[in-house]
């Protein structure tokens, strides 16, 4: 299993609910600065596992490490605090607040200034907020939305909101980024934006495991894919060999081709 700094390991993961398996023994790697992706037909365990990793569900057995030290048990709250931040698979903006003010809400996480430099008007209040707008902006511009920066996220089209989103995950400094199901709902342009921009948080040194349905969208982003079925690793390696793996082809298409 991995033993540098940055990698993602996940030994014999394991969650039931009930008398059903949703994950049966998973185990796989991801490096850092890489994007892995992790694809499977419906109800293959995909989204299973990455509520596991993020702690929103408990595994029933199995490990998972990231940078060295275990997150199996944590709360959501104490693994976003180690550098792992997700989306979801709707979209979770606040609709009420303009561009900007999504992305702030965010960023304020990361702010210092304490209830009396509010209450008492301190300069490093000042200071702080007037940093936190160039993040916000800067992370807006990084997203390809400055045009849109003063506007209400619930008037933006559904793709756009989906950036928003993305700009609020990269607001809390990720180095593990998992992104869950980016292209979906979007349009074909609207995806290869977004493949850019995975490609270019990756620039950045962030580490990207992804979810996702679109088979372009995965095969163009990808160093390393990683197949489910029925809650278990088929195949697992570069986009090209994955897509020829017999048994992958059977998972898809009911046929070993």
């Amino acid at each position: 299993m991995i033993d540098q700094a940055g990698g993602l390991a996940v030994s014999d993961l394991a969650v039931r609910f009930g008398g059903v398996s949703a994950l049966g023994g998973v185990s796989f790697e991801v490096r850092p600065g890489t994007i892995t992706s992790v694809i499977g037909p419906n109800g293959a365990g995909k989204t299973t596992a990455f509520n596991a990793i993020t702690g929103y569900l408990r595994p029933t057995r199995g490990e998972i490490v990231w940078e060295g030290a275990a997150l199996t048990g944590l709360r959501p709250s104490a693994i976003a605090a180690r550098g792992i931040v997700r989306t979801f698979q709707k979209t979770s903006v606040f609709p009420s607040l303009s561009v900007t003010d999504n992305v702030l809400v965010g960023l304020h996480l990361r702010g210092t200034a304490g209830f009396l430099d509010v209450l008492l008007g301190r300069r490093r209040l000042a200071v702080e907020e007037a940093a936190l707008a160039r993040d916000a902006d800067a992370l807006i511009d990084f997203v390809g939305l400055g045009h849109r920066r003063r506007e209400t996220a619930s008037a933006l089209p559904y793709g756009e909101q989906r950036l928003v989103e993305l700009a609020v995950a990269l607001a809390a400094r990720p180095r593990l980024l998992l992104l869950d199901e980016p292209g979906a709902g979007m349009s074909g342009a609207e995806k290869a934006v977004v493949s850019g921009l995975i490609r270019k948080i990756r620039e950045q040194g962030v580490t990207v495991l992804l979810v996702e349905h679109d088979m372009r969208l995965v095969m163009g982003v990808s160093d390393t894919v990683i197949v489910l079925n029925h809650g278990r690793v088929i195949a697992e390696g570069a986009p090209a060999a994955v897509q020829a793996h017999p048994e992958v082809i059977r998972a898809y298409l009911g046929t070993a081709g």
